[in-house]
């Protein structure tokens, strides 16, 4: 297939949520629980899963993904593409054509300016944007006229539903975010903690890693939408409780992320209250093995900060240390214990679609512990003084080991450790508040961004079906440093010229089965470099109440994506 057959294929696979309301608000109060509270609600400040999620509500991209990974218009009038001539023939632009009569949430038009601006607020040299890979290639935004934005590319984009498509590229207000540029873009905190929105819904009160409070907007595009006119979106505590407030006391509407062993889910089902429901897209469950040296001796200019290869990690840099701590995983044992038919085990990153799914790594779905002590003798990490504990050089393999406060998480974390001590790694476990642990502050020492450790595990995943911009997220250039106030998504510190280039070649490159076979070399490149160990396909798993109708679960976007459409069943 060429890439013109792609491009003129997407508007087939639109979807529309029909109209089903009579008035807005009719439905009253809808309550939401995300057991990992947001630290604020502008996504570009915090590379969080929560932080977009609750943001969706109020601001929108111009295009989402629905249920099925198909491309939605919610603030265009359609999808560009070639045959409609949105889409260049040279593929070095796409031209949008914004709905008219959009309003933001305080009234005033929704415009081309507002798109642009979102581009130069994101990309600002002296600020650090947690989803700035989604404006890779981009040489400018144009707005010809208000409800026209063109994007220009550097070279021909063969896959340009990028900048500005889905949950993790929202549009933010020109008038509001006006004085917010580079680093001063922290210190808005009026404008991050109140965003000023096209979608559905406006803050009423926002309290970090608390609640939120919002109501209808009054100015949404669409006069009967949405149906609920409030809604307590509420953070905190852990997933067991979120569970049990939707599915045994009713307390709650929606409760989202519930990892959590699938016996107790289906106890808690059984209730008869509401519906657990599962949506796999491309969310891995990984190790992240830090590639810079976390020493606190170091102080914070250098500790974890890389340095172009002067401040590497005492021995995670090297592959064959890594390869070890893999083999002695059992995955399939860590999906039964904790997912169910909410996880299968994987070996890659980067575990769908099919068409970018590797299979040249599928070796670590079986543990082999004794193979892995093998390759760390081999390798000349040997237990010398019998300690049980492994070193080379008068270095020593213990590392710290940390994760977000969650069950199923600590239950990995226990059988982690018991078989990395078994092949001679001494393990310390730490587990953080998930609100603190996947927080924006960049002056927390305990965000999984700053990355005060040797390892640490966490799930991420990408919006949409390509996974051009997800696969950019580890160019060297993505990695947070205090320059950046601690943003960017290479979180591992993996740096490769390697990488790099092939990044930019998929980014030029059109025929779907290269495409893939590109994402697989920097799958593989990853993977056998050991920066990061991925353990489990996670499914997105939550629950809603029996009585709350219009969800329509994602994993390819928010799941919140259409909550406009969500209303109250008799």
């Amino acid at each position: 297939m060429n890439v013109k057959t792609l491009l003129l294929g997407a508007a087939a696979s639109l979807a529309f949520a029909p109209a089903a309301y009579a008035e807005r608000g009719e439905d009253g109060h809808l309550n939401i629980i995300y057991w990992q509270a947001p630290s604020t609600l502008n996504p570009f400040l915090s590379g969080g899963t929560k932080e977009v999620e609750s943001s969706s509500m109020i601001i929108e991209p111009l295009i989402r993904f629905n249920e099925a990974g198909e491309m939605v218009p919610m603030l265009v009038s359609e999808i560009p593409t070639v045959e409609n001539g949105g889409v260049s023939e040279d593929l070095q632009s796409i031209t949008y054509k914004l709905k008219e009569g959009v309003k933001w949430s305080d009234g005033s038009d929704f415009t081309a300016e507002d798109v642009v601006f979102t581009w130069e607020y994101c990309t600002h040299p002296e600020g650090g944007c947690a989803q700035s890979s989604y404006f890779d290639g981009v040489a400018s935004v144009e707005a010809p006229d208000p409800l026209t934005v063109k994007v220009n590319f550097t070279e021909p984009k063969p896959f340009p539903y990028t900048a500005f498509v889905g949950s993790e590229s929202p549009i933010i207000q020109k008038a509001q975010f006006s004085e917010c540029m580079g680093a001063k873009a922290p210190e808005c905190t009026d404008a991050n903690f109140g965003p000023i929105g096209t979608g559905p819904f406006v803050v009423d009160e926002f309290r970090p890693n608390d609640v939120i409070s919002l109501s209808a907007n009054p100015n949404y595009r669409e006069a009967d939408k949405p149906a609920f006119a409030t809604i307590t979106f509420k953070g905190g505590g852990d997933a067991a409780a979120a569970a049990r407030s939707v599915l045994e006391t009713g307390e709650f509407d929606y409760a989202w992320n519930l990892q959590l062993a699938p016996e107790v889910l289906e106890e808690m089902e059984a209730a008869g209250n509401g519906t657990v429901v599962v949506a796999f897209g491309t969310s891995v469950e990984r190790l992240h093995l830090n590639q810079t040296n976390p020493d606190p001796s170091l102080g914070p200019d250098q500790r974890s900060v890389f340095m172009d290869g002067e401040n590497p990690h005492p021995f995670l840099t090297d592959p064959e240390v890594g390869k070890a701590l893999s083999m002695a995983i059992d995955r399939q044992l860590i999906v039964d214990v904790g997912y169910g038919q909410a996880g299968q085990a994987t070996c890659n990153v980067l575990p769908a679609p099919e068409a970018y799914a590797s299979t040249a790594n599928d070796a670590c779905l079986t543990q082999d512990i004794e193979g892995a002590k093998q390759v760390l003798e081999d390798a000349g990490w040997t237990d010398s003084d019998g300690d049980g504990i492994r070193e080379k050089d008068g270095q020593k393999l213990s590392v710290l080991f940390q994760t977000s406060t969650n069950a199923v998480r600590q239950d990995t974390q226990a059988l982690i450790k018991q078989w990395w001590e078994e092949i001679g790694v001494e393990t310390e476990l730490r587990n953080i508040d998930a609100s603190v642990f996947f927080g924006g502050d960049p002056s927390s020492p305990d965000t999984f961004q700053k990355f005060y450790a040797d390892i640490e595990m966490y799930t991420n995943n990408f919006a949409g079906v390509d996974p051009e911009a997800y696969m950019a997220n580890w160019r060297c250039s993505e990695i947070p440093t205090p320059a950046t106030q601690w943003q960017g998504s290479n979180i591992q510190r993996f740096c490769n010229e390697e990488y790099d280039a092939l990044v930019t070649e998929m980014s030029k490159t059109a025929e779907l089965d290269q495409r893939g076979e590109l994402a697989k070399q920097m799958n593989d490149l990853m993977m056998q470099g050991y920066s990061i160990i991925p353990l489990v396909h996670r499914g997105g798993q939550s629950a809603h109440a029996n009585s709350l109708g219009g969800v329509k679960m994602t994993d390819w976007d928010s799941e919140l994506w259409n909550i406009a459409d969500w209303y109250r069943m008799d």
